[in-house]
């Protein structure tokens, strides 16, 4: 069977319109370009273009893929997150532009032209750590996951970029660090989701790895664990910057609040929820 790009395009997004909480145009794009190793803009210069017997039939087994409620970063491998494409795996999480807002806070807390040690912490893929080091090449970063699989993929992503200032540590949140000077900044973006909420069962969340992401009966078991040792790991007016639930905002900054730690504040996302919370350990 041969069928045009375009064709094919039309077919795709019409197979994939019942996913839940998806773009189908967009979507069929996504996997037709990954099939074919081109950009997006080939499919729109070249509409007429014919996908032959073979490739048609590699293209239904993709979307076969993504009807099933497989993400789509994990079907291609790959994902953007502040402007880099990181590999992706059911290992990792799959970076989120909600998590840019966390970059971008931590970059406002790094002195320029000032070397600073930051600590990434359950880095994942790596996209927290490697972002920062994209921006801030004259700084050291320690990122660290309890999972040898994740920390793996985050490796390699390191390696792929040529980021020779990020560092990989195996471990548990801030056990995993090594011996160093107290760190300018603590990031994470931990598990924050409550072990029964119903939403671990649907979209993507489904399909990505339960212990990065559910934590305890009230989402924080993980992050009173990084806040209460987070003291003893940062410099003095260095500060921790923690991802949350979006209804969790209040409870961090009591948690920080009782951990010492001035200055507490939650930051906005674009949707206007309160889902980064940080503090700073008085000089």
């Amino acid at each position: 069977m041969q069928i045009t790009l375009k064709q094919a395009l039309e077919e795709a997004a019409s197979t994939l319109g019942a996913q839940p909480d998806g773009s189908p145009q967009l979507e069929a794009a996504v996997l037709l370009c990954h099939l074919l190793g081109k950009p997006r803009s080939h499919l729109y210069a070249w509409p007429e273009k014919m996908l032959d017997s073979a490739q048609y039939q590699a293209y239904q087994a993709l979307l076969q893929r993504r009807r099933r409620g497989e993400p789509i970063a994990y079907i291609t491998g790959r994902r953007e997150f502040w402007s880099l494409e990181l590999e992706v795996t059911p290992d990792t999480l799959i970076p989120r532009p909600d998590t840019e807002l966390l970059v971008e806070l931590a970059l406002t807390h790094m002195p320029q032209k000032s070397h600073c040690c930051i600590a990434d912490l359950g880095t994942g893929s790596g996209a927290i750590a490697l972002a920062i080091a994209s921006e801030r090449p004259d700084c050291e970063i320690h990122a660290t996951d309890r999972s040898s699989a994740a920390l793996a993929v985050a490796r390699k992503n390191g390696e792929k970029l040529g980021f020779n200032n990020v560092h990989f540590h195996l471990g548990s949140w801030l056990e995993a660090l090594p011996d160093h000077d107290r760190f300018r900044l603590i990031l994470s973006n931990p598990p924050y989701i409550p072990n029964d909420d119903p939403h671990l069962a649907q979209g993507d969340l489904s399909s990505e790895p339960r212990e990065a992401l559910a934590a305890g009966p009230d989402g924080l078991n993980d992050i009173r664990e990084i806040v209460s040792a987070a003291r003893g790991y940062l410099q003095p007016g260095g500060w921790l910057l923690l991802e949350h639930g979006f209804d969790q905002a209040a409870a961090v900054r009591v948690l920080l609040r009782e951990a010492g730690l001035t200055e507490v504040q939650s930051h906005r996302d674009l949707a206007g929820h309160e889902r980064i919370t940080e503090g700073r350990l008085p000089q």
